[in-house]
């Protein structure tokens, strides 16, 4: 495939700090190691994206500020461009999420967590470079050089559990241990990126480690990790790593930015984020104009979900937002059904011809 100029270059630096990120993890040196690993997956995944953006000709630079993107936007502007699936995505956050809290304060990874997402990543990286610039990882890394464990990571809920139980260890009386506990606590909330679009803040920490000192399970305190899990396939430097998302999770509540609550560590924390699209973007993205993505949406009862709109109040003002999840909703149901819009169209030409004749 021929690239443009741009997006050759962002390849490039993808590369080379994918390079750096799996040199440092196989490397003896220990210290910064976590630091160098994470840091350098961060930068590689955004340069990717931002090359493949650049590629489908998506603008990467903000008209306002008049500079490049930053992550978040990235991984939403890849969903619509470069089919990213919302496992691919959660991965990436989850990354990005390590990367933030190791490079602005306090984080403890696990080898065997650090694994699993620096091979997942790989895997994701691969998976990318084949499915939108037609290249593969192969031909830019010798097999050697892929991040390798001699000891093979664990089954995920077990290891999930098994650093509840750390944590819960750290935190008892008299061990004087809190800051390595509440790095693993920003650990396992970070994780739930893999779900979820989220930000970590102390009053999360806050809150768990309030929870795990009162002796909460630990699917109470963090139910969204409950339906995510690892496919671990190959063997040696065939393995591939691909974290899955299944429904045997516990419910989870959501609580507002200021309830003192302990129970589950789960909170909406920015909507304008979520539900990030007006009815006139939304009606850009399906390519359709506002009468039918209307249509479209009162069919669907995209409306009344609070999952696909929400309506912000400023003042007296009322401001309906939509979210990728409604986004998703009538793309998929327009796949589905091609002729869907036009019977909509013709049902509302139905209904309104028997009232001109009256």
């Amino acid at each position: 495939m021929k690239l443009k100029r741009e997006a050759r270059t962002l390849k490039v630096k993808s590369l080379c700090s994918l390079r750096r990120a799996v040199t440092a993890f196989n490397g003896c040196d220990e210290d910064g190691r976590v630091t160098t690993v994470l840091l350098h997956l961060q930068h590689s995944a955004e340069m990717l994206l931002k090359a493949i953006l650049v590629q489908k000709g998506a603008r990467v630079f903000d008209p306002q500020s008049r500079t490049s993107i930053g992550f978040a936007k990235c991984l939403n502007l890849a969903g619509q461009h470069c089919k990213l699936t919302e496992e691919e995505a959660g991965l990436l956050r989850a990354v990005d999420a390590f990367r933030d809290a190791e490079q602005h304060w306090l984080l403890v990874v696990p080898e065997d967590i650090l694994y699993l997402h620096a091979r997942g990543f790989v895997t994701i990286f691969d998976d990318l470079l084949k499915r939108s610039l037609g290249d593969t990882l192969a031909d830019h890394l010798p097999s050697r050089v892929l991040p390798i464990a001699t000891r093979p990571p664990s089954d995920f809920a077990l290891l999930v559990d098994r650093e509840y139980r750390q944590i819960r260890e750290l935190l008892k009386p008299g061990k004087r241990q809190r800051d390595d506990a509440r790095g693993r606590i920003r650990t396992l909330l970070a994780m739930e990126s893999h779900v979820a679009d989220i930000e970590l803040s102390e009053a999360d920490i806050d809150r768990v480690e309030r929870a795990i000192r009162a002796g909460r399970p630990r699917s109470e305190v963090f139910p969204r990790l409950g339906g995510l899990a690892t496919q671990v396939t190959g063997e040696g430097v065939e393995v591939k790593v691909r974290f899955t998302k299944g429904s045997d999770g516990a419910p989870v509540r959501f609580v507002p930015a200021d309830d003192p609550t302990e129970a589950a560590a789960v909170r909406e924390v920015d909507l304008q984020r979520r539900f990030r699209f007006s009815a006139t973007e939304l009606a850009k993205l399906l390519k359709t104009n506002m009468h039918e993505a209307l249509l479209l949406r009162r069919h669907l009862k995209v409306d009344t979900d609070k999952d696909c709109m929400h309506v912000f109040m400023f003042g007296s003002s009322k401001h309906p937002r939509y979210s990728d999840t409604a986004l998703k909703r009538i793309r998929a149901a327009v796949e589905a059904e091609p002729g869907l819009l036009a019977r909509l169209k013709g049902r509302k030409a139905a209904a309104v011809a028997p009232a001109k004749a009256a």
